[in-house]
């Protein structure tokens, strides 16, 4: 491969000759255990959500509470303001309907598929 390149005003041709960079493949990672070791079966501790919940995209803290309990919202009106990291998330109600309670509390920490409100 050929280059030009100019140093202090004076222009130099050069002739660049590239080698094929060679990168070694990791070994596969194993985790819990060596040759003959049955898999564990885990569980996971998450709070279920009631089909007609409004729930937590991710972990934040309540910023804002837009409605209240017997309010009628449309689909897409956002219903409540979720902070993380310094950014604002709005959450909005996926279908119309009339908010039947609502679960936390402004500036209440909460985790992503946390359920924050739910609709009749």
């Amino acid at each position: 491969m050929r280059l030009k390149m100019t140093v202090n005003g004076t222009e130099y041709v050069v002739d660049v000759e590239a080698e094929q960079e060679v990168r070694a493949v990791p070994a596969p990672i194993v985790i819990g255990g060596g040759p003959g070791s049955a898999p564990t079966p885990t569980t996971a501790s998450v709070p279920g959500a009631a089909a007609n919940a409004i729930t937590a995209p991710l972990a934040g803290s309540v910023a804002r509470i837009l409605v209240k309990e017997g309010d009628k919202v449309d689909a897409g009106q956002v219903v409540i303001v979720l902070e993380a990291m310094k950014m604002e998330t709005e959450i909005t109600a996926p279908t119309a309907g009339t908010v039947d309670s609502v679960l936390v509390e402004v500036r209440e920490a909460v985790q992503g598929g946390q359920a924050l409100v739910t609709l009749a």
